[in-house]
């Protein structure tokens, strides 16, 4: 197998696993707060068509990022509004999200299909592109790449290393605790919310603005459900989540790049591996019952209401 194929083999990893890992880091730090927000899906197509609707309409990408950031906020708001103002319940919320995000995007899209719009073009790094096999794979992206590399370690830094981060994990753990030492919950759980949708949102914009860059109905394809099952994956540790986005990925173009060598893949085979690895993955995690117990927030999806 040559260089150049090995090359191509891992660039393409890296473009497939980057908006599982931007919606997923978004997500771990929603969850960590004890919150769990199954509308991943949802806010990233409606980031999708935000981002791409805002490229195409002023003819610049980054625009169309912090406008896709905007929208998965605007609908991360939604959510939070229910679930942790007016108690609803957190799973049925997220799912209706999902449903409503769907339908919304379709309809804010109708009239974007099939229409180019801007791309994000890679950015070489200087020097550290030179470097032969990596360095084309990991310094020579675009800028949405290079942002989830920074993010997922800002995150490991926020939550291990920082006053506030200890803060948000204590939420997550014991939020009546929290709550009598003054911290502010409900308040604190908004901003994590925020900023799950802000990442889903940027991942939509991935999707729409780099990855094809083109508006279709159902652009994410099931990828907010395999952000989720990482987070499970990783045990809500942002250094896992990394490792599980990339495994995904290569998931993905695994059997693409089997067919190219030769081996006969069925069509249907390429679509399902990445889903049918998802439901293997979770499965074999679920057996090590301890292990999540350790890690996963002990008051996640839980409601909480302020007693004065």
């Amino acid at each position: 197998m040559s260089a150049a194929y090995i090359t191509s083999f891992a660039i393409s990893i890296v473009a497939a696993s980057t908006p599982l890992l931007l919606a997923a880091s978004g997500e771990l730090v929603a969850e960590k707060s004890g919150v769990l927000n199954l509308g991943v899906e949802g806010m990233m197509l409606v980031g999708a068509i935000a981002g791409f609707a805002t490229a195409h309409q002023t003819g610049s990408a980054l625009l169309g990022i912090g406008a896709a950031a905007l929208a998965g906020v605007a609908l991360a708001m939604i959510f939070a509004a229910l679930s942790l103002s007016l108690l609803a319940n957190q799973v049925a919320c997220g799912l209706a999200l999902t449903i409503f995000g769907k339908g919304f995007a379709a309809l804010l899209g109708a009239g974007y299909v099939g229409i180019a719009g801007p791309v994000l073009h890679p950015i070489a790094l200087p020097l550290l592109s030179r470097i032969p096999l990596l360095g084309p794979v990991l310094f020579n992206q675009n800028i949405l790449i290079y942002f989830s590399f920074v993010m997922v370690a800002l995150i490991a830094w926020f939550l291990n290393r920082t006053h506030a981060g200890l803060i948000l994990r204590a939420i997550g753990d014991n939020h009546d605790a929290a709550h009598a030492m003054g911290y502010p919950v409900i308040r604190i759980r908004y901003a994590a919310v925020a900023f799950g949708g802000a990442m889903a949102g940027i991942a939509g914009a991935y999707l729409s603005l780099f990855y094809s860059p083109l508006w279709s109905q159902d652009l994410t394809a099931g990828r907010g459900w395999i952000a989720l099952a990482l987070v499970v994956f990783s045990t809500w540790r942002p250094v896992w989540l990394l490792v599980g986005a990339y495994l995904f990925g290569g998931i993905t173009f695994l059997a693409l790049y089997l067919q190219g060598m030769g081996f006969s893949v069925p069509s249907p085979l390429i679509s399902a591996l990445p889903y049918a690895a998802t439901v293997v993955v979770l499965v074999l995690i679920s057996r090590d019952a301890r292990r999540i117990r350790l890690n996963q927030p002990a008051c996640l999806g839980k409601y909480f209401h302020a007693i004065a």
